[in-house]
């Protein structure tokens, strides 16, 4: 049973953990301490509990934010709980290709390492409007965004995880939503077309796009041989500030209590993937309540992958990058 197609189920899976588990017990006695982990969308919600939970586990946790002032109130914030923490701030903007190049040169002149690669900020449903770089707002945000940062970011990842041994991980986090993504082609003719956007299928494109995008990636890491691997998630219905353009009232979020995941619980799934041991050498799959699951079938089309990256290549080029 479903809302929205969300899943709810109670009972745990193969991972020993289900709906329920937060994010604290899915990485319950595991030392992080020499990872190096980049958050995006830390400042709040479900990205900000994963940074919080990576980095009480000890690992080193960069904080991409719109703004410095922003990040630094989230860091400080997390520090107040756990003053040990190692949070670094940098600016970023996912819905700006230049950003997201300036974050990139930024974060590789510092010459850390890097271990995990969490893509998780994103836009829901919200009215049409246009990137700077003339793309819709959620797929440039949900997508495009997080295809230009991973694709940077990649060298370095490859490199830390051939020098320490330590397989490296990316994960991109979807929706259930995804499944409503299927009806528009990627075209950037109709991602811009003002007269037939619908907001939500614009984010179900948005979010199938974050799934490809794994399955894409996971596929490319495996034929090089590289010790690197790419999932991606559901990571449940939670009332967080990405919500903020659906109108929650305060009876609907009564009404939908019975449904909704507790922010810890929401970021559960992020986390396990990001160190959980459990899934070691996992690729290429698709995560809900912290188990593997399938996604609409489409979102496992090798063609359509194909043609996701073909496309998004496109834009980066048409945009400078």
């Amino acid at each position: 049973m479903s809302l929205w197609g969300w899943p709810w189920r109670t009972s745990t899976g193969a991972s020993g953990f289900g709906r329920s588990s937060t994010a604290e017990e899915v990485t319950e006695g595991i030392d992080a301490h020499d990872f190096t982990a980049i958050v995006t969308g830390a400042t709040n919600g479900i990205g900000k509990e994963t940074a919080r939970v990576l980095a009480l586990r000890g690992a080193e946790v960069i904080i991409p934010s719109r703004t410095i002032e922003s990040g630094l109130r989230v860091k400080e914030s997390l520090l107040e709980q756990n003053p040990s923490a190692k949070l670094h701030v940098m600016e970023m903007d996912l819905s700006s290709l230049d950003s997201v190049e300036t974050f990139a040169r930024s974060f590789i002149s510092t010459n850390k390492r890097l271990n995990i690669l969490i893509d998780n900020a994103g836009i829901m449903a919200c009215p049409f409007q246009l990137s700077r770089d003339g793309i819709e707002m959620q797929f440039a945000t949900n997508h495009l965004g997080h295809f230009l940062l991973t694709k940077l970011l990649l060298e370095k990842m490859k490199s830390t995880a051939k020098e320490t041994g330590v397989q490296g991980r990316i994960i991109n986090v979807s929706s259930s939503a995804h499944r409503r993504g299927y009806e528009l082609p990627f075209s950037l003719d109709k991602l811009n077309d003002k007269s037939s956007y619908k907001r939500f299928t614009a984010y179900g494109q948005s979010k199938l796009a974050n799934i490809l995008h794994a399955n894409e990636l996971s596929r490319k890491l495996q034929e090089e041989g590289s010790n690197v691997t790419a999932n991606s998630l559901h990571p449940g219905l939670i009332q967080t500030n990405i919500t903020r353009f659906l109108g929650f009232s305060a009876a609907l979020g009564i009404c939908l209590k019975p449904f909704l995941k507790t922010i810890p619980q929401g970021a559960a799934t992020t986390c396990y993937l990001a160190i959980n041991p459990k899934v070691k050498d996992a690729t290429g799959k698709y995560y809900v309540n912290c188990n593997e699951e399938n996604p609409l079938p489409e979102a496992k089309d090798n063609d359509l992958a194909n043609k996701l990256w073909v496309f998004s290549e496109e834009l980066l080029r048409k945009g400078g990058k």
